[in-house]
């Protein structure tokens, strides 16, 4: 199959599994997209929002539709890396073998990633960027695709450890969730009260998404728009001459070089999935609120003010 052909059958398949997703999903239209995104770019994603705006149910959802395996871990304070990762226990044979915990899947929920203590959520950082993880100095390879979103409760602080740099850095998109609609929440509350239950058919196969991912990988993309992507991530950095005043001013820190490669990557699943055979600096900057917001930290000013990072990033555009 020539790679325009490909490019029209992900189109159709994507369509088609946006509307599996709507049969259980009530609005979540950007959410949904996000993570798609995510997941056709070969990334990760980390979800904030409030309990109670469905999740859970989102990530179970996309993985029966996408049709992998799907694992969900509860992030506790004493959940040990050895409760993720899988330990090695001696068998009745008097060896030892190693029993594979729950970050062997295609699809890992990492549900509330920071109630953990940071040595657990240290222990997702391999799995995340080598796909793979090492216990008792043996290597194990994670099967593909693998895919790693977290959920994060913004509100509750008491009793929680703020991820670092470096693992936020390893999140493609940060997806924030909001309430629904009087019209949403009305259908939400009619659909999960009457006792029916919708079935979610699999539409992909693990190897059709690889194929996919790989495909998004080969789309050309111009030099224009790879400069605008790392002139972009270029403004974000205070120290910069490149940074407007509003960086200067307001942000303490800004994107690196990961974010340059994520806005491309993303651009490229966007303009795909939309049946453009190259994005264009559109695509980059439908993806840049959700790739640069968990990458920049406001300083007091910004907090004091109530300038939000969303407000400071479209500016850049």
């Amino acid at each position: 199959m020539s790679d325009v052909a490909a490019v029209k059958q992900l189109v159709s398949k994507y369509e088609a599994l946006r509307q599996e997703i709507k049969k259980v999903i009530v609005g979540q239209d950007e959410v949904v997209e996000q993570v798609l995104l995510s997941i056709f770019s070969g990334g990760h994603a980390l979800l904030i929002g409030v309990p109670g705006l469905a999740k859970t149910l989102l990530v179970n959802t996309v993985a029966q539709a996408l049709g992998l395996q799907f694992k969900r871990i509860q992030f506790t304070p004493d959940l040990m890396p050895s409760d993720i990762l899988g330990s090695e226990i001696l068998d009745e044979n008097r060896t030892f073998k190693f029993i594979k915990g729950p970050i062997f899947s295609n699809i890992i929920l990492a549900d509330e990633i920071n109630r953990t203590p940071p040595k657990t959520q240290a222990a997702l950082l391999e799995a995340m960027q080598e796909r793979s993880v090492t216990v008792a100095g043996n290597h194990y390879k994670l099967e593909l695709p693998y895919f790693v979103l977290a959920t994060q409760n913004p509100i509750e602080q008491e009793g929680t450890y703020p991820l670092p740099e470096a693992q936020l850095d390893r999140f493609m998109f940060a997806v924030n969730l909001d309430y629904p609609s009087f019209s949403e929440e009305v259908e939400v509350v009619k659909s999960t009260t009457a006792g029916t239950t919708n079935t979610i058919n699999a539409l992909f196969s693990a190897q059709e998404i690889i194929e996919f991912q790989q495909l998004i990988r080969k789309i050309p993309v111009a030099d224009n728009v790879v400069e605008y992507a790392v002139t972009l991530v270029g403004k974000t950095r205070p120290k910069s001459q490149a940074a407007p005043e509003i960086v200067k001013n307001y942000i303490d820190w800004g994107a690196g070089p990961r974010a340059s490669q994520n806005l491309i990557l993303a651009a490229k699943a966007n303009a795909a999935l939309h049946g453009k055979f190259s994005p264009d600096i559109e695509d980059v900057q439908k993806v840049a609120i959700g790739i640069l917001r968990h990458r920049l930290i406001k300083n007091y000013k910004a907090e004091a003010e109530g300038l939000t990072i969303e407000e400071i990033i479209s500016s850049l555009f």
